[in-house]
């Protein structure tokens, strides 16, 4: 009995008994993310029927498309052996399929179905716009948001809060086989340096960063639903794109739409919760009441919202023309979306006192940092993480010293725990790779006739998952006028590259690539 209950020999059973199962944890797991893809455009098609009624039937035969493809891959396969490569195959290739997929409502509905935009364009934008939303960075190539129907605008705020969490972790949550190498999945997803197991299983684990994430995007919604400017609408659509630190907005101002102080602290507050990394949060609701305090990463990541919100504030008052008021309002909320790679914008319209993309130099290299860096490791943001900009430092203080001491055993310690050389040389090796990426995108999109200083934070802030950049792809404009088609896909690309952390996208062709040389004679 003991030996039928082993993973190997329960998974050979299975095969003997159904004779028809495929043995696939890639495409296990992309079927089970595709179904979960098309309960988001069910959704979509609901609100549709009840109140523009435009794009209903593009949602619905999406959904079914979707599901049905989904539904063949889930129930023809099982999962097998989860090598590493096996399962940087399983979180790479999920997440180009249901960007892929994820697409068709925008497709279907005609949403960038607009004059001086060809049959390529509009696929291009599809294909930029599922991307930007699964991968929560916020960037948008719609350029008419009467176009698509409410149903439409909610499905795109739905890709947000699916790609907030992961997709896989939902699919771990949601699978009741997946224990072994589910923690490998987890961690290959899962945004940031480090994946923690807060349970003995990782299916409870899952569960438990989905309900939390659940309860954050509820608090957001009813926190909007009871200040005056949003409607019901308005405070669930927001309350996808918050508690997935996304940036998609129903409205072409985003939250500038509200011109609501109220509406802007709320959010302010909110998105520095979400930011933060979410194993605090369980230990937090476990009763450790010093999970926050004593985390060095979440020290490091308020005195770098601080810092930076004085440095933007004090630059836009003494060298701006801003009042104080104005000041604080912008600096506070910008610093705040962007450090979170939120992306939200508060300008009312262009030239606005919002408009970052106007700003003095100054201030806008701030927000370019923040680009880089991001929030917390296991949050829902992008960026390279503050503890990765932690352990840099730590690094380079050390180089230091033993450049005057030599023989000196000297730790990298981040607070009061040392890390491991392994770990330093990984995020080393992150680094290099993250400037190699920058580099090969910026020349990439001045090729194809994007501007210099458009290139740079557009390649950074698609990396970090940020959402609007500067220059002419500012929070006020779109990526259609900034960009040309090519320049949108590389972009696409890098949105998911820096969704996953670089590596389960760059190593995801080891495994095919691997199978194709073993059939070689």
């Amino acid at each position: 009995m003991n030996v039928l209950r082993s993973g190997r020999v329960r998974r050979a059973t299975e095969l003997h008994v159904t004779g028809l199962r495929i043995t696939s944890t890639t495409l296990n797991v992309m079927g089970a993310a595709l179904a979960a893809v098309s309960v988001g455009m069910v959704v979509g098609g609901f609100v549709e029927l009840g109140s523009t009624n435009r794009d209903t039937g593009a949602l619905f035969l999406s959904a079914l498309i979707t599901f049905v493809v989904g539904a063949v891959l889930f129930g023809s396969t099982q999962p097998g052996d989860a090598r590493a490569r096996d399962v940087f195959a399983a979180v790479g290739w999920t997440w180009l399929m249901v960007t892929g997929f994820g697409s068709l409502p925008y497709l279907l509905g005609g949403t960038f179905d607009v004059a001086g935009i060809d049959t390529s364009g509009q696929i291009v934008n599809a294909i930029f716009e599922s991307a930007s939303g699964f991968s929560a960075t916020g960037s948008t190539a719609l350029t008419d948001f009467s176009i698509p129907g409410r149903g439409t605008l909610m499905y795109r705020q739905i890709t947000q809060w699916f790609g907030g969490m992961g997709i896989v972790v939902l699919a771990i949550a949601v699978l009741p086989y997946l224990g072994v190498g589910g923690l490998d999945l987890l961690t290959a997803e899962s945004p940031g340096p480090v994946s923690e197991r807060l349970t003995p299983r990782v299916k409870q684990t899952a569960k438990g960063l989905w309900s939390t994430y659940v309860v954050f995007t509820f608090a957001v919604a009813i926190a909007l639903i009871i200040i005056p400017g949003p409607s019901v609408y308005d405070a669930i659509a927001h309350g996808f794109s918050t508690a997935s630190t996304g940036g998609f907005s129903p409205h072409e101002t985003s939250i500038g739409h509200f011109d609501s102080i109220a509406v802007e602290i709320a959010l302010v507050f909110a998105m520095i919760v979400c930011g933060t990394n979410f194993t605090l949060h369980l230990r937090a609701q476990g009763g450790d009441r010093s999970a926050y305090r004593s985390d060095a990463e979440f020290r490091g990541y308020i005195v770098m919202l601080a810092g930076c919100t004085l440095l933007v504030v004090g630059i836009l008052w003494f060298g701006g023309g801003f009042t104080v008021g104005e000041s604080l309002r912008v600096g506070v909320f910008n610093v705040v979306t962007l450090a979170t790679s939120t992306g939200f914008g508060n300008a009312t319209g262009p030239g606005s006192a919002g408009d970052f993309a106007l700003w003095l130099p100054a201030a806008q290299m701030i927000l370019l940092f923040l680009f880089v860096v991001g929030a917390s490791t296991s949050s829902t943001a992008g960026g390279i993480k503050v503890m990765r900009v932690q352990v840099l430092l730590a690094h380079s203080i050390r180089s230091i010293r033993r450049s005057q001491q030599s023989r000196a055993v000297i730790p990298v310690k981040r607070g009061s725990v040392a890390v491991p050389e392994d770990i330093i040389s990984r995020m080393a090796g992150f680094f290099v790779v993250y400037a190699l990426l920058v580099l090969s995108g910026v020349l990439l999109l001045t090729s194809v006739g994007g501007g210099l200083r458009e290139s740079i934070s557009a390649c950074v802030s698609a990396l970090g998952n940020m959402g609007p950049a500067l220059g002419a792809a500012g929070p006020t404009a779109n990526f259609t006028e900034a960009f040309t088609e090519p320049g949108r896909l590389v972009l696409s690309a890098y949105m998911l590259i820096g969704r996953l952390e670089f590596f389960p996208i760059l190593l995801m062709f080891a495994a095919p690539t691997r199978a194709a040389r073993a059939r070689l004679p």
